[in-house]
């Protein structure tokens, strides 16, 4: 069998490249991948950066820790507990303290995240001056950089001169106060670092927190690697790599799913065009157990040196993809590639698995042609759609129509999920495949209607060759479809979504300004200036979370905002299912239907952003709609929060162009922005996330990589195949130049078919996307990207043509009668 399947290979090398060819890319997509996703497994051990040089930093705890059975769940806290002036006190008798606070800073030509800090704690990382000298009154200040010495530079806190710098140690962007102006600017103490014992600060600290009662989280003493968790975003490596992981793992499986899909795709067709081959050794006396076990053999030898090749391909590609991971800020500086097999194994071995796997079945089906029938199997496309192929085709897209049904009808919040509506594209890509013979020659004989009616045999003749070679067809077709689908499906539904939140926004508020405030939020003081401002109904609120404990095991976070029920009852309309808005109090809370207890007059256990416990009754229930549906509660459940955004009515007669002007001088003051209604959705318009944005355009950037290959390959091949053909074509009469424009408009018009089966497909998953957000109550316009589609198939058309139009020029260098003449 070795023997035959080398010479095999040898003799047919044209038919083997194209397969060669979209196993190794393939193998080669799934070792790469492998080799990121294991290169985010583990994060390193990040060493303390603010407080490198500090002896022992104490903070307020910002974990919060619930016992469930068998062990404790943690949730971070939107509004961790302050240093306590007595604990300061406490503190201060065991050695010197500094302390530390941090508050966000506005800045004219600043950056975006800047952050104050009192100039003692400076030492502490360390920084050093390396300009100027440090700041001695309010109105100086010290920078890491972004502001040279003597530089003028207007703040949310005042104007500031800065008489020095520090190098940016690359962790924060920072501005430097004095100890008393930064106290003033932000009384309470985030952090304190102790010169002291530890043992000493950490009983200190327990004797302090025993005298506290009520209060149910520790505060932390820091000391050695621990003292990280003081550092500005402690946990952003793991974070990132969290968010690195899901975006490999997303792409990894699509690019899976794409690579095994057309690489069998590609083997079924190139066993299928040797039906003759095998046709004439029927003929000569092999039983069908030898055709299948030299079919497998040839599968097994290309696959082991394909797949092979493909880790080697994915060897050299992991480094470029971690490259462009880390350039687009997608991945953390540090990430690169490490030292794990494990991909490489899974690369090889998938690959040799589905090159077997893909020569099966029509393997299979020609070892059971008897004799007789070999030759008239061999001669025409009859039999396409095998029963096997029929009942895998048609349960695959029953299973995919109840499941969406499924979800429909129990939790359609469900398919607004990203790992839903990228997985779920899968089961009728692979189904319309299966199906796609028995949807190419209706779908052929109605694109080419017009064209097979134009002046000319041209048209005749490219639209009964593509619906002849049905099988021909379906096979250059079929990741063209693939591409299309994933295109429209993925970038369609996140238009679609983000534009039903848009809607919702719109819906949802019925103020006619909105103000927002700067970094450090709104004092009351600003408030009371926007309050006073005549002819205004205002509704002041402030971005918070809790955390409940559903199903004994799960703590589950909620964003939510704490409000004047009276007032947001005027300035919003809450999609409500049950109860009122004015119903809320100081012992209750409005949640929405996802939550596990969501009956009005029940009560829930929750815990407040600072991380008190406290058991709400449940005032109103609100939809689902697109999950962006927080909960509400009223300012006294929390604590620490600043108010944020300012909702503003006009009161009947007001004058809306004064009244607007006065807004806008108050919010100056105040370091924040006035907004018009429509300007404030505009601005607030959702928009798909950086790193979803990100991992989609890889998947679809590898899927039309990976598909303009299996299109060249597959087109080489069948088009190699049609020599005679070509040659029949020239003694009939038609030129060399006809005879390439008819191998070029077959070639668009299977990219056609392909491109409205895959536009099938996407408008199918968008429209279960449509009515899950129907049945949310969320009103919004199905949105197609016809752009992204009309790219996709733009590029397969041109690999497609160029493709088939060269190795069909090469076989019309020939003379036709000799090639006519050949006999197989």
């Amino acid at each position: 069998m070795l023997t035959i399947a080398l010479r095999s290979a040898r003799d047919r090398w044209v038919t083997f490249v194209g397969s060669f060819v979209a196993l190794a890319l393939g193998v080669g997509l799934i070792a790469t991948m492998g080799l990121g996703l294991a290169a985010t497994l583990e994060a390193p051990q990040r060493l303390p950066e603010r407080f490198a040089q500090a002896p022992v930093v104490v903070r307020g705890d910002d974990v919060l820790r619930v016992p469930v059975p068998g062990g404790e769940r943690t949730g971070r806290l939107a509004h961790p507990r302050p240093v306590t002036p007595e604990l300061a006190r406490r503190l201060a008798a065991l050695g010197p303290t500094t302390e530390d606070r941090s508050f966000p800073v506005r800045a004219e030509g600043g950056p975006e995240q800047l952050v104050g800090h009192p100039w003692s704690v400076a030492a502490f990382a360390p920084y050093t001056l390396d300009a100027g000298r440090s700041p001695r009154s309010d109105g100086e200040v010290v920078t890491t950089g972004w502001a040279r010495p003597g530089a003028r530079i207007g703040t949310d806190h005042g104007s500031v001169t800065v008489v020095g710098t520090v190098a940016d140690r690359g962790f924060e962007d920072a501005v430097f106060w004095t100890d008393a102006r930064a106290a003033r600017l932000s009384p309470v103490v985030d952090q304190l670092v102790v010169a002291a014992d530890p043992t000493a600060v950490q009983d200190a600290v327990g004797e302090a927190v025993r005298a506290l009662p009520g209060r149910d989280a520790d505060v932390r003493v820091l000391t050695g690697r621990d003292r990280r968790h003081a550092d500005p975003d402690p946990e952003r490596d793991s974070e990132a790599l969290l968010a690195v992981n899901a975006a490999l793992g997303t792409a990894g499986g699509v690019t899976g799913f794409v690579s095994v899909f057309v690489v069998a795709s590609t083997f079924a067709f190139a066993v299928a065009r040797r039906r003759k081959e095998f046709a004439l050794l029927r003929a000569a006396g092999a039983t069908p157990g030898r055709i299948r076990r030299t079919v497998a053999a040839e599968a097994l030898l290309l696959g082991a040196v394909a797949s092979a090749t493909g880790c080697l391909l994915g060897a050299y590609g992991a480094p470029v993809l971690v490259s462009y991971l880390v350039d687009e800020g997608f991945a953390p500086r540090w990430f690169a590639v490490g030292d794990a097999t494990w991909p490489f194994h899974a690369a090889f071995w998938a690959g040799l698995l589905v090159a077997l796997a893909g020569v099966v079945a029509a393997s299979w089906r020609a070892g059971r042609v008897a004799p007789c029938e070999a030759l008239r199997e061999a001669a025409h496309e009859t039999r396409t759609m095998t029963p096997g192929r029929w009942i895998l085709g048609a349960g695959l897209l029953l299973a995919g129509l109840g499941t969406l049904a499924h979800s429909l009808l129990t939790d359609p919040s469900d398919l607004l999920h990203r790992k839903t509506y990228t997985s779920r594209p899968m089961l009728f890509i692979v189904a319309f495949a299966l199906l796609s013979p028995v949807l190419v020659r209706p779908l052929v004989r109605l694109i080419a209607w017009l064209p097979a009616r134009l002046p000319g045999a041209g048209g005749m003749l490219i639209r009964e060759n593509a619906a002849a070679g049905i099988r021909r067809t379906a096979a250059v077709a079929a990741p063209v479809l693939v591409t299309v689908a994933l295109a429209g499906s993925l970038l369609g539904t996140t238009a679609t979504l983000n534009g039903a939140e848009a809607a919702e926004i719109r819906r949802l508020t019925t103020a006619d300004h909105v103000v927002t405030a700067g970094p450090g939020g709104f004092d009351p003081a600003a408030v009371e200036r926007i309050r006073a401002v005549p002819g205004t109904e205002i509704s002041a609120t402030a971005a918070t979370a809790v955390h409940v404990l559903e199903e004994g095991t799960a703590l589950i976070r909620s964003d939510a905002r704490a409000a004047d029920p009276e007032a947001l009852a005027r300035t919003a309309r809450l999609p409500l299912t049950a109860g009122s808005v004015t119903d809320l109090d100081d012992d209750s809370i409005i949640v929405t239907a996802e939550w596990e207890r969501h009956t009005v007059g029940s009560t829930v256990e929750v815990w407040l952003g600072d991380g008190t416990r406290r058991t709400l009754r449940i005032a109103a229930v609100m939809s689902v709609g697109t999950g962006g549906n927080g909960a509400y509660v009223t300012p006294a459940n929390a604590p620490g929060a600043t108010v944020d955004r300012i909702d503003v009515r006009l009161a009947p007669g007001a004058d809306g162009a004064a009244v607007g002007a006065a807004l806008a001088e108050a919010a100056r003051q105040a370091g924040g922005r006035v907004l018009t209604k429509d300007r404030w959705v505009a601005e607030n318009r959702p928009g798909t996330a950086r790193t979803t944005r990100t991992g989609f355009l890889l998947v679809l950037g590898i899927a039309l990589l990976y598909t303009g290959i299996a299109l060249a390959g597959t087109l080489v091949m069948a088009t190699s195949d049609r020599a005679r053909d070509f040659a029949v074509l020239r003694l009939a009469g038609a030129t060399r130049r006809q005879v390439l424009r008819l191998v070029a408009g077959e070639s668009l018009l299977v990219v056609l078919v392909g491109t409205v089966t895959g536009t099938l497909v996407a408008v199918l998953n968008l429209a279960g996307v449509r009515a899950a957000l129907g049945l949310l109550d969320v009103r919004s316009a199905l949105v197609v990207p016809w752009g992204a589609l009309g790219t996709t198939s733009g590029a397969c058309a041109a690999v497609a043509v160029v493709s088939a139009v060269v190795p069909a020029a090469l076989c019309l260098r020939r003379r036709a009668v000799e090639t006519a003449g050949v006999r197989d």
